[in-house]
């Protein structure tokens, strides 16, 4: 569940024409080369764990930050019925994610957009999920300080967001433990 922003219908269209090569890629894909966070996928369970933590109410404003697939979007919009954006820096996990959008009948629901998440415009979230390195979670906590509400929620599977005291932390029972932080506007911080 990694997460990034789009070139909109330019990109879905070059995706759909077929593979991208350096050579027909758009001008804009050079910006994202440096990858802020490897894409690791959450384990299903670790999903489902996350999305029950975030107590998502209906027609919510979900993001997940490195979408990556799209699976946390999909979830969150067919179980809770939330209204889902997710931000991707990889065109490839891009055209993915739409795919499956797409495929899950979610579409007017659901979306991810091509970009950085440093980025992101969060005015509106409701609730921000997250795989990200620590290092990356602390560049990210002045614009959620910023930008999101109070009462809103910011779900980190396995790393914390520095300076913030959780308001709940859950260890999984997998056979490689996850760590799932729970954090609600305005954080406490230590």
């Amino acid at each position: 569940m990694r997460r990034n922003l789009s070139f909109g219908i330019a990109l879905l269209a070059a995706v759909a024409a077929g593979p991208m090569s350096a050579q027909n890629a758009p001008a804009q894909s050079s910006r994202y080369a440096n990858k802020l966070a490897p894409y690791v996928s959450s384990p299903a369970r670790v999903i489902e764990r996350m999305l029950e933590l975030a107590h998502i109410k209906p027609g919510e404003k979900v993001y997940d930050l490195g979408a990556g697939d799209g699976r946390v979007l999909i979830a969150a919009v067919e179980k809770y019925k939330a209204r889902a954006v997710g931000v991707e820096i990889s065109p490839k996990l891009v055209a993915e994610a739409s795919t499956n959008i797409q495929e899950a009948g979610v579409v007017d629901q659901a979306r991810v957009v091509q970009g950085d998440v440093m980025d992101a415009d969060l005015n509106g979230a409701d609730v921000v999920f997250l795989y990200l390195a620590t290092s990356l979670n602390e560049k990210l906590r002045p614009r959620f300080e910023r930008f999101l509400k109070p009462g809103a929620r910011v779900i980190s599977h396995d790393y914390a967001v520095p300076g913030w005291k959780p308001s709940h932390v859950e260890k999984t029972d997998d056979p490689h433990a996850h760590l799932i932080y729970v954090y609600e506007m305005p954080p406490s911080k230590y």
